[in-house]
């Protein structure tokens, strides 16, 4: 493709033909409003319900913006800008709209979710937490009554019956994993009456950015059947007295650490085995000890609380609820930290976010930072993005970053930026990546008598209160991470906009720009004045990824700033290498799990097929022969038609929960294969294609052994008596990618020396 066409094709350039002749509309437009404006609250419901009856596209559109504008006015007292009627054309036409940060994407959302709806579609909202999707759902219910729009939401907390009830809605605000949640539990179901979503029809994703990428990979697992993985404590204790550097080596982008070849010899000396020998268990779980050891941190990637380990979500900076390591990671760290192993179960179903996502007809979003990953959403999702002007000219000012030398020079740097604009009573955000980061700088505000507010993961109860109040005179608020957060920051008062508004200090570029822009977009909002600055070190994680930037450590001055520009482009350059790894981690992990899904969907067509048709229950009937008809004699054929799709229900999903554990552990290996010179890839499907070929086989044989030696009556068959038990209870979780693939091929070409 040559320059003029990637040009022409680069992510946002559909932007005209989606809403560029919107402006053309403006006369149909004000007509459509007067004539709206006329009528009753009763008589709008009714035209809402005949809005996309007849017409062009453009002409429902138009009608639908002027009678929207209205409704949203008379309901919320919010009249739409163009600005946010444009970014509903967006989202009505399937895209991701980018819109910045006070833009009023909430009620842009509720009004293209009311538009799909009025065309008879089914809407799910989802956001990144339970407590936006509430808050949204309420916030919006007025608009969506007067619109004749049936809304509802679910969270966590809700009980099946009220969350089959809220599915019903023609419009639903839930978190992306309550619907996955649901979505595996479903899976399950022998009861018609046990479903819980009818259809996955329309999804609008709020943080569309940070749902579709950087949670793509998050697997959603359902588990049953309590056990427990134990974690070997010796080999945590002997991977605890290695030496950095000399027993094992941590890769210069941080993401894989492995054994030197002394590290090799001492712990094969100390544990009297050979790792590379019929010790493939021993490797393993040194490999997950030393992962534990040098690439997990506590108060970073992790919280201890209450004796158990609480995972922080990289992407929002807070306690990522229900989320764990695969088992033998998070049985590594709880040895790390002298816990007690916690039940992982038995994992009965899993999916990534992605794989949820694209299991709806139609997927559109909205996010304040869509571009930076334009290629990604169109790659994986084969989204466009739409980018929505502001409805007032941005005036904050983005200075240049500041790079300092050490971690103790940024910190001070930023004190004394926080100090004299705090004595000017000019409120402050500090952004930090770490809990460890937020809490050092917070310690040292206090020291110099500054009153901090601090938002992170391990106290995020107050947050609404705490973002809502950063706008205050003299206030000053340190939070991890400002993306999800879901609460504006409003100047309070003329004084603060004289002062010069909000102040945004990033203490250290994050590894994507989005996160970067997401935290410089809490200034400067709908026209108010503000700033922003990153404060950065070459002892930022980050920046480990080019090794070559540690040459500027002599070029700091007195208060350790460097002020070359080379080293200031090394910092960019070690973010766009962070993204292209996220990008090339969300394929690797999408090409591992692209098969397994294909997989599952044949097992769920043939559950369906076991439930409601003929077909399967005649092939198991031909296998069992004459006892089919024995039963028929005793009983009668609808004991026996009830009793052999419950017998194959129950193979079905049993074998699908052991087809799930192999390709668990054949994914943790695989790329062992590397000794042999096969890609990982191609092994892994191979080997998965070969074992689900005797898949339906093996259920119609093990169905048929199950019935020729059961009792049954008249009231079918006792699975239980027979040793067949499903679960007595489920329950749900989410685990993270699993990271191992580059560790053990630092092992394979550390042998292959």
């Amino acid at each position: 493709m040559g320059i003029f066409s990637r040009l022409l094709n680069r992510p946002g350039s559909h932007a005209e033909k989606a809403t560029g002749w919107f402006e053309r509309a403006a006369d149909d437009l004000a007509t459509a409003g007067r004539e709206y404006a006329e009528l009753s609250d009763a008589e709008l419901t009714e035209a809402a319900g005949e809005v996309f009856a007849s017409g062009t596209q453009q002409e429902t559109l138009t009608r639908y913006c002027a009678l929207a504008r209205e409704a949203g006015e008379r309901a919320l007292n919010e009249r739409a800008y163009d600005t946010q009627l444009r970014g509903l054309i967006g989202l009505l036409q399937g895209n991701v709209v980018q819109m910045a940060t006070g833009e009023g994407k909430t009620l842009v959302g509720a009004l293209a979710a009311a538009g799909y709806a009025l065309q008879g579609r089914r809407v799910h909202v989802v956001s990144v937490n339970d407590y936006l999707a509430v808050r949204d759902r309420t916030w919006m219910k007025p608009l969506f009554d007067l619109l004749g729009v049936r809304s509802a939401s679910i969270s966590g907390s809700q009980g099946d019956d009220e969350r089959r009830e809220a599915y019903r809605a023609e419009v639903l605000y839930a978190s992306v994993t309550e619907v996955g949640f649901d979505v595996l539990r479903d899976r399950f179901i022998t009861d018609d009456a046990d479903q819980r979503i009818p259809e996955r029809d329309v999804v609008i994703v709020d943080e569309a950015d940070s749902v579709l990428i950087d949670e793509a990979r998050v697997p959603l697992v359902l588990a049953g059947s309590a056990r427990v993985e134990d974690a070997d404590e010796t080999i945590a204790a002997l991977v605890a007295r290695l030496t950095p550097g000399t027993d094992f080596e941590v890769s210069t982008d941080r993401n894989a650490v492995s054994l030197t070849d002394a590290g090799v010899d001492r712990v094969e000396a100390e544990l009297g085995v050979e790792l590379f020998g019929h010790n493939s268990e021993t490797l393993a779980a040194v490999n997950l000890a030393l992962h534990a050891r040098a690439l997990v941190k506590r108060d970073v990637d992790y919280l201890v609380v209450d004796g158990r380990i609480k995972l922080i979500s990289s992407s929002r900076g807070r306690v990522a609820e229900l989320q764990r390591w695969p088992d033998g990671l998070q049985a590594a760290v709880e040895a790390k930290e002298n816990l007690g192993t916690t039940d992982s179960g038995e994992i009965l179903d899993q999916m990534t976010v992605e794989e949820l996502i694209h299991g709806y007809e139609t997927v559109c979003g909205m996010t304040g930072t869509a571009l930076a990953v334009g290629d990604d959403l169109r790659e994986f999702y084969s989204l466009e993005i739409v980018p929505i002007d502001t409805h007032l000219p941005v005036i904050r000012i983005d200075e240049p970053d500041r790079l300092f030398t050490y971690q103790e020079s940024k910190e001070r740097a930023i004190v004394e930026e926080v100090a004299e604009n705090h004595s000017r009573n000019r409120p402050v955000l500090i952004g930090t990546s770490s809990v460890a980061e937020s809490e050092s700088l917070a310690e040292r505000l206090a020291d110099r008598g500054i009153e901090v507010a601090v938002l992170n993961a391990k106290d995020d109860s107050r947050e609404a209160e705490i973002i809502a109040a950063a706008g205050a005179p003299g206030a000053v608020t340190v939070s991890t991470q400002m993306a999800g957060r879901g609460t504006d920051i409003r100047l309070a008062n003329d004084d603060v906009a004289e002062a010069g508004g909000l102040l945004v200090i990033g203490a250290g570029r994050y590894p994507s720009s989005r996160l970067d822009d997401q935290l410089r977009g809490r200034a400067g909002r709908q026209g108010d004045p503000g700033t922003s600055v990153f404060f950065t070190s070459l002892e930022d994680e980050l920046l480990t990824r080019v090794p070559e930037i540690q040459r500027f450590v002599t070029e700091g001055d007195e208060t350790g700033l460097i002020e070359s520009k080379r080293a200031r482009g090394l910092v960019e350059h070690a973010q766009r290498i962070a993204e292209g790894q996220n990008t090339a981690l969300h394929r690797d992990t999408w090409r591992f799990n692209e098969l397994m899904a294909k997989q599952r969907e044949l097992v769920l067509e043939r559950r369906s097929e076991i439930r409601k048709d003929d077909e399967p229950v005649a092939q198991l009937r031909e296998e069992l022969g004459d006892r089919a008809e024995e039963i028929v004699e005793e009983q009668s054929e609808e004991v026996l038609d009830a009793v052999l799709r419950k017998v194959m229900l129950f193979h079905l999903d049993s074998r699908w929960v052991d087809h799930l554990a192999f390709l668990n552990d054949l994914r943790e290996g695989i790329h062992l294969r590397t000794f042999a010179r096969e890609k990982p890839h191609e092994a892994f499907n191979a080997e998965s294609i070969r074992i689900f070929s005797s898949f339906w086989s093996d259920v119609i044989d093990d169905s048929a052994a199950t019935i020729r030696d059961a009792e049954i009556t008249a009231d079918g068959i006792d699975l239980e008596s027979h040793g067949l038990k499903r679960p007595s209870s489920t329950w749900t979780y989410l685990t993270t990618e699993n990271a191992f693939g580059s560790d053990i091929e630092n092992i394979v070409k550390k042998v292959r020396r």
